[in-house]
This record gives structure tokens, sequence and C-alpha cells, in this order.
């Protein structure tokens, strides 16, 4: 094979992007029951994390388009897990918040998708488990950081 092309039995972002997918199908297959959706559940979580985020900080936080977010926050906001304000309070940002629906179901739901977590875990060592995340946080500031030159 040419050492230009990449060989996917050892390309590291092959594997990465393997494990991205896996994780978020068990994430899925956990949430459905609960009537949530991967991205769903990210809003939720930053939410409470973070709350009166605006549309743009949680699509970047849950790494979607402003667009499916503010779908998704409509559809939030109906079905009764977040409110927003009529009008913004300051410059155009509708800051979002969690409602106590939408904190019952974000609590069922965090109990789920750390379920997985634990399972995607469970064959690491604490070191192993340091040292991996470690090891991705370096990768991921590597690549914002040439994505940050390119633009």
């Amino acid at each position: 094979m040419s050492q230009d092309r990449v060989d996917l039995e050892t390309s590291l972002g092959y594997l990465l992007k393997e494990a991205a997918s896996a994780l978020r199908a068990a994430m899925e297959e956990v949430l459905r029951p609960l009537g949530m959706t991967v991205t769903h559940y990210s809003c939720l979580e930053l939410l409470a994390q973070r709350p009166g985020l605006s549309n743009s900080e949680l699509a970047r936080g849950a790494f979607v388009t402003r667009q499916s977010m503010n779908v998704l926050l409509q559809i939030l906001e109906r079905d009764g897990y977040v409110t927003r304000p009529a009008k913004a309070p300051a410059g155009k940002v509708l800051p979002t918040r969690l409602t106590p629906h939408g904190q019952r179901s974000l609590d069922r739901a965090s109990m789920a998708v750390r379920s997985v977590e634990v399972r995607m875990l469970a064959g690491m060592t604490q070191t192993e488990q340091i040292d991996a995340f470690r090891i991705l946080k370096s990768v991921a500031r590597s690549l914002a950081g040439t994505v940050a030159l390119k633009r």
C-alpha cells in the first residue's frame, strides 16, 4: 500500500471513528426507551451544567448546526423540557433553562448514559483510563489547533 494512503487496520483516526460510532450506538440504545436521542440528551446535559446557554453555544456543545439545535429547542420547549423567554433579556440571545420535567428526564438519561460509559471503561485499569483521557484530550487539542490555523 502506498504511504500516502490510510491503512484502515492501523489508522488511529479510523479506530477513533469506529469507537465514536460504537459509543453513539450504545447511547442511542439506552436513550431510545426514554424517548431521547443523543443530541436531545446532550442538550439537556449542557443546560444542566451550564444554565442559560444560547442556541449557538448549545449547538457547538452538542456538535450540531445552529439550525438543528433551534429545531430541537422548539421541540423541547413545546414538550416542557426547557423554557426560554419570549424576548431576549439582552441582544438577541434567548437563554434556555431546564424545567423540573426536563431535570427529571435528564436524571434518568444520565444514569443510562453513565451505564454505557462504565461498560466502555470496564476492561481498563484506572491508570489506563487516565492515560486514555489524557491522550484523547491531546488529540482533540492538536486537531482543534490545526483547524483554527486553517481559518
